[in-house]
């Protein structure tokens, strides 16, 4: 049977080869950091969720060293059975006082955070409104609710209005979204959405994935940046980007909804415990995080020369404030071109395209991080110019 199965699946990779839209996974050896080693060479890193540069940080790095000594190497089991620590309940209290929440919980993954939070809380008499650009893990999770599913225009206030009157006859009706849009930077209109949840009685979730740690007064993420904090009612996000760079995720909120997740969620009760060294290295980095505003201060300067370096050099930018930076191209085989060559010249960038992001808005998206010199920037934005001059367009 594979025989036809193989044939099958041949044409449909050759088909994503001929589009230009084949993904290639690209070897580097050492750490996460500004700079990496690909190969033989040491290429300038420009595409890592490395927000604050704590990937490669010692204090994490010896926390992790530290808990294979104390903790091991794993629980071998989830945690309702025999696969609670201590550090467990120490990092969910910790990200619980560091976001302002009730209680937390902890997944292998916030794709996990995401695919248990929804199908747990909500039923066949519920409403789920999601914003039509959120990440594939939020839809994924909304596709194993029954709960009726509604979408609305990104960011678009009136349309999202329009759906909350349209599941009027909801039980309850929730409002998602990303905190920041991870393919565009953009930030997430929270006071509108709450106003919007407080006039139509409906909850709100954001997964904060790419901004907690960075973005807000203490790094608490787009909640207080926007000011709404105390109206969110449940948080997800991840351990991966810039709370130390590793993996985990986790679901934030009041405490009735963190007490049934525990009791139902799938993800939860049928994965393995968050391993020790990740959770020990995470509240080193929370340590690291509660003390880094001169970091976030520079990581949003950085993100700002980055972005006015580009627009006098003529490139196409979304816009924003996000050390997400769209470098947008439109076509798809010339953008893989230009990442291409940027690899060449020694700058470590991706090409996005469909289904990444929609047909024809191919884009390199930019990633600044606290780590970055100012005259790395400078060399990566001489890196596009140069780039760009050697492809032809399509």
């Amino acid at each position: 049977m594979y025989g036809a199965f193989k044939a099958h699946l041949g044409e449909q990779l050759a088909e994503i080869e001929g589009a230009g839209l084949f993904k290639r996974e690209r070897g580097i050896a050492g750490p996460q950091g500004p700079e990496i080693t690909v190969g033989d060479s040491q290429v300038l890193n420009f595409c890592a969720n490395n927000y604050l540069g704590l990937a490669d940080h010692p204090a994490i790095v010896a926390a992790a060293h530290s808990a294979l000594d104390e903790w091991g190497y794993g629980l071998a089991s989830v945690r309702f059975i025999c696969g609670t620590q201590d550090q467990h309940l120490e990092l969910e209290s910790r990200l619980s006082s560091f976001l302002g929440t009730e209680e937390t919980i902890l997944f292998a993954s916030c794709f996990d955070a995401n695919g248990g939070v929804f199908e747990t809380l909500f039923g066949a008499e519920d409403a789920i409104i999601s914003d039509a650009l959120n990440h594939a893990s939020l839809i994924d999770g909304i596709r194993l609710s029954k709960a009726r599913r509604y979408r609305y225009a990104n960011c678009d206030m009136a349309e999202l209005e329009a759906r909350l009157q349209e599941a009027a006859d909801a039980r309850f009706r929730v409002i998602v979204t990303d905190g920041v849009f991870s393919m565009d930077g953009f930030v997430a209109p929270l006071e509108a959405i709450c106003d919007l949840a407080d006039k139509y009685d409906a909850l709100v979730l954001v997964d904060d994935s790419h901004a907690v740690g960075f973005m807000g007064e203490t790094g608490a993420g787009t909640p207080e940046l926007c000011g709404v904090a105390d109206r969110v009612d449940i948080l997800t996000g991840t351990l991966g980007k810039a709370l130390g760079g590793a993996s985990g995720g986790y679901v934030s909120g009041h405490g009735e909804i963190v007490q049934l997740l525990r009791q139902r969620a799938r993800p939860y009760l049928f994965s393995n415990t968050l391993a020790p060294t990740i959770v020990a290295g995470s509240l080193a980095a929370l340590d690291l995080v509660e003390q880094a505003g001169d970091a976030r201060v520079r990581l949003q300067e950085n993100a700002q020369l980055f972005r006015s370096l580009m627009a006098e050099a003529g490139f196409e930018l979304l816009p924003g404030n996000h050390p997400i930076v769209p470098v947008m191209f439109g076509d798809a085989a010339v953008t893989a071109q230009v990442a291409a060559e940027l690899q060449r010249l020694g700058v470590f960038v991706t090409a996005f395209s469909f289904p990444v992001v929609p047909r024809g808005e191919a884009r390199i998206r930019v990633q600044l991080s606290a780590a970055h010199t100012e005259e790395q920037i400078r060399a990566c934005v001489a890196a596009f110019v140069t780039a760009t001059g050697a492809v032809q367009p399509a």
